[in-house]
């Protein structure tokens, strides 16, 4: 498994209108329906029932929210560089910049944890997200998250 096969270059979105937790799970679940074709309200309702078995803000100022959704047949991602940080009930109580979100099919199994697993494993390089915040450009960050997965095997 590698990030190309989950995200896809349009999934990759700068935001600058995200004020709240609320609202940057509303945009991810645009992504969703946009790229993916899961409605938005499908996608935002399971990633909110996610949130509250506990906040997926893992420090850092980066957020991996995720959830499992009827519909898909593979796992598929949304990358978001938020342009203002925002409250996301961190585990490190900091605001997030970064976002990932993975949307896996709701029988997926291990598939989904492995799939978290490497974008956890990907954006704990802080170099890594030193260059993705550096960047405003989708198309960048797009070739900095799949090409860092690289770089890490290499």
């Amino acid at each position: 498994m590698d990030i190309e096969t989950i995200l896809k270059p349009e999934a990759v979105r700068v935001i600058s209108s995200a004020s709240s937790k609320k609202r940057l799970l509303h945009e991810l679940g645009g992504i969703a329906e946009s790229v993916y074709g899961v409605p938005q309200s499908t996608a935002v309702d399971a990633l909110l029932e996610r949130e509250s078995l506990g906040p997926t803000g893992v420090g850092k100022g980066v957020a991996l929210p995720h959830a499992r959704l009827h519909g898909l047949d593979q796992v598929v991602g949304a990358l978001v560089l938020l342009e203002k940080p925002i409250d996301f009930d961190a585990v490190d109580r900091q605001p997030i910049d970064l976002a990932f979100a993975l949307y896996a099919p709701h029988n997926a199994g291990v598939e989904h944890l492995k799939a978290l697993a490497l974008i956890s494993r990907t954006l704990r390089s802080g170099s890594v997200c030193t260059k993705l915040r550096a960047n405003l450009d989708p198309a960048t960050l797009y070739t900095i998250i799949t090409e860092a997965q690289t770089a890490q095997a290499a």
